[in-house]
């Protein structure tokens, strides 16, 4: 079994020696530039391993994660657009460094190019695999609209919370694990499994970044806590807040909604006393727990050796512990 580290490391060895020689060139020097800010390559890594549990010929599962990992990227690229931020990873995002409508246009260069070498990847029968990328590829923007829509609804409660990361965040590392285990082979009771994994693992990402948001150590954490209050995100947090919270408690919170004044970490400081006083943190830590544990036990279903799984499940304890 090949080591998370040295996979991503071979795995980043492989994006950055893609060519991309068709013209204009200046549609393809911003994929380039993207796929250069790094990162964990979380989505790639996992399809290498899943694909590792079956199979020792790991370099066969290159392209199809590369294929993921440029989905990954088109995604953010109009997410920084929408979100008009104007820095990724340390750089500035592709719309800044250039304009919106490159990044629009490289986005979609990028989500052709993903189809194209999953595609080439997926063998004789692409079919499958492709059925189950743009499936996930359908979920995530489903998932991105309705994050959208949650910016103007009062209603939002923690189910619809839960779906909406589940499309947009966990479906993604489920398809990957899935992509990766059919390419090596394996059945597809364990496929399914894995998926499974994927998607608590996924949730469980999302929810301890939200958490993280609030209460983490901006020195570990790598930003600023408080982004989220201050956008007035309908977070895990903030819903499951708003429902324990008493009259005054919600009066408080929808006060610091709408507030436009100058002083940002006043608003944090008084929304974190209403989580704190409701015990947001403990619950948000409950489910965390909930969910990993639940992740755990699918991945024990998976028929193969205790031992041929512990790479990928120490692998998934170190990012989920990876900023406390």
């Amino acid at each position: 079994m090949f080591k998370a580290d040295q996979i991503a490391k071979e795995l980043e060895d492989y994006l950055q020696g893609l060519e991309y020689v068709r013209n204009p060139e200046g549609l393809y020097i911003p994929v380039r530039y993207a796929l250069s800010a790094g990162g964990k390559r979380i989505r790639p890594v996992l399809l290498v391993m899943a694909y590792n549990l079956y199979s020792d010929e790991i370099r066969k599962a290159f392209g199809a994660a590369a294929a993921m990992e440029i989905f990954h990227n088109f995604t953010l690229l109009h997410d920084d657009l929408m979100d008009n931020a104007d820095v990724r990873r340390g750089m500035d995002t592709v719309h800044k460094k250039w304009n919106a409508n490159t990044a629009i246009l490289s986005g979609d260069v990028m989500l052709m190019l993903a189809c194209r070498y999953l595609t080439d990847a997926s063998g004789k029968n692409p079919k499958p695999i492709l059925d189950i990328a743009l499936d996930t590829f359908i979920g995530i923007m489903e998932g991105q609209q309705y994050d959208m829509e949650f910016e103007t609804r009062d209603d939002v409660t923690e189910e619809d919370y839960i779906e909406m990361i589940r499309l947009k965040t966990s479906v993604l590392l489920a398809a990957c694990l899935k992509i990766g285990a059919l390419l090596a082979g394996a059945g597809e009771s364990d496929a399914n499994l894995l998926y499974r994994f994927g998607e608590k693992v996924g949730l469980a990402f999302q929810i301890q970044d939200d958490l993280l948001d609030v209460y983490g150590d901006p020195k570990v954490f790598g930003k600023k806590t408080g982004g989220d209050i201050l956008c007035n995100k309908k977070t895990y947090l903030y819903i499951n807040a708003y429902r324990r919270a008493d009259a005054a408690m919600r009066k408080e919170l929808d006060r610091w909604r709408v507030y436009d004044g100058d002083d940002p970490q006043s608003k944090i400081d008084a929304v974190k006393e209403v989580y704190d006083a409701v015990h947001v943190r403990e619950q948000s830590e409950k489910l965390i727990e909930s969910l990993f544990g639940q992740a755990a036990s699918v991945l024990a279903e998976v028929n193969l050796p205790d031992a041929r799984k512990t790479v990928l499940e120490e692998y998934v304890k170190k990012l989920m512990n990876r900023v406390q």
